[in-house]
């Protein structure tokens, strides 16, 4: 039997889906928990028209994403930190400082979940910053810590 599920079932399928199930497991278990509804000609009919409105917007989430990317690759984000000999930072620049900062200076707010560093910036000087914006889409953020 082709179903249509309306949430994840383990084994089975995503939510969304289309999948084939046996009709005792449809019956007795999907259909009575709502977790998905039969495949048919009027069911499959509202499936598509919300996989296309679905597209579209993943289509414009990925146009925003595009120009956020330019927006963030033009900028130059400006941090100060107090440092000791050597450049090197008392304490140390954080994903959360960053995304302060791009906040203040230039109105972008990101979240600093996607800010991915390996380590916090420790020293003076210029460093690159990957900030992921979509599912593939990142940019490339210049830093650049002076001292105070």
């Amino acid at each position: 039997m082709k179903i249509i599920l309306l949430n994840d079932v383990k084994g089975l399928g995503k939510k969304g889906e289309l999948v084939n199930a046996k009709d005792g497991y449809a019956r007795n278990f999907l259909f009575p928990k709502n977790l998905a509804i039969e495949a048919t000609p009027a069911n499959l009919k509202r499936w598509e028209e919300r996989k296309e409105i679905q597209k579209e917007k993943e289509k414009e989430g990925y146009e925003k994403a595009l120009k956020m990317k330019a927006k963030i690759e033009s900028i130059s984000l400006q941090l100060k930190g107090k440092a000791g000999e050597g450049g090197r930072l008392f304490g140390s620049i954080t994903s959360k400082d960053i995304s302060e900062a791009l906040m203040a200076q230039h109105n972008i707010d990101i979240d600093k979940r996607k800010i991915e560093m390996k380590d916090n910036i420790k020293a003076l000087g210029i460093t690159n910053v990957e900030v992921k914006i979509y599912p593939e889409v990142s940019a490339k953020l210049t830093v650049k810590i002076t001292e105070e």
